[in-house]
């Protein structure tokens, strides 16, 4: 295992490698495992990018964000520019479909609503969003319609997990309530850690994915 002083440094390098971010601005703190990023960003899309780099970085038991979108003024705009930029993005994404998701816009922070049949559709969504101009942030409250068997989609998010073979899935208790799924157990890494996430979060008619997985 990695102490606290060796992961630092690791994620510096890791923000420092990654031309998605400015690094300059972000300053990198570890306590026990868990990484804090905190400081000031120019965009949205510069922040998650941010948030992924700690993820890549193994020993990493857990991320806490405090990193400021702050708009340089060529970046900058106005409500009504970022909404009809989000809806023009919604309108050519080829995954989300046609005028199922809609856009409201307060201060830069966009927030969408709506309903999809998949979750992918609503994580497609998001993503296309987090790159306009303008962006501070997203709030996804699309809702799913689908809903599923919570004994069918136990046993399909389990037989994915054997099929990609992920390191301690065995460790992972599945359950499954309507259609909200939480993971409980132990993984070894974040990246292990967001991968199960995304699997179970992928299983069709998932609404939401309850987290209580440790890491270490």
């Amino acid at each position: 295992m990695k102490n606290d002083l060796q992961l630092q440094s690791d994620v510096e390098a890791e923000l420092a490698w990654d031309p998605g971010v400015n690094a300059s601005g972000i300053a990198v703190s570890v306590s026990e495992g868990v990484v804090r990023l905190s400081g000031v960003v120019d965009t949205c899309l510069q922040k998650r990018a941010a948030e992924g780099a700690v993820h890549r970085v193994s020993g990493a038991r857990g991320l806490a964000t405090e990193l400021q979108v702050r708009l340089p003024p060529g970046l900058q705009r106005s409500d009504e520019e970022i909404a009809k930029a989000a809806l023009h993005a919604l309108d050519w994404h080829s995954l989300v479909p046609e005028d199922s998701v809609k856009v409201r816009v307060e201060n830069g922070w966009v927030t969408l609503t709506g309903e999809v049949d998949w979750s992918y559709q609503s994580a497609s969504a998001e993503q296309c969003i987090h790159p306009l101009l303008g962006v501070r942030g997203v709030s996804n409250a699309i809702r799913l319609r689908r809903r599923a068997d919570p004994e069918q989609l136990r046993d399909e998010i389990a037989a994915a997990f054997a099929r990609r073979a992920q390191r301690d899935a065995t460790h992972v208790t599945i359950a499954v309530d309507g259609s909200v799924v939480t993971l409980s157990g132990r993984v070894s890494s974040l990246a292990e850690h967001d991968a199960a996430i995304g699997t179970a979060f992928g299983a069709r008619g998932v609404t939401r994915v309850v987290d209580h997985l440790r890491v270490g």
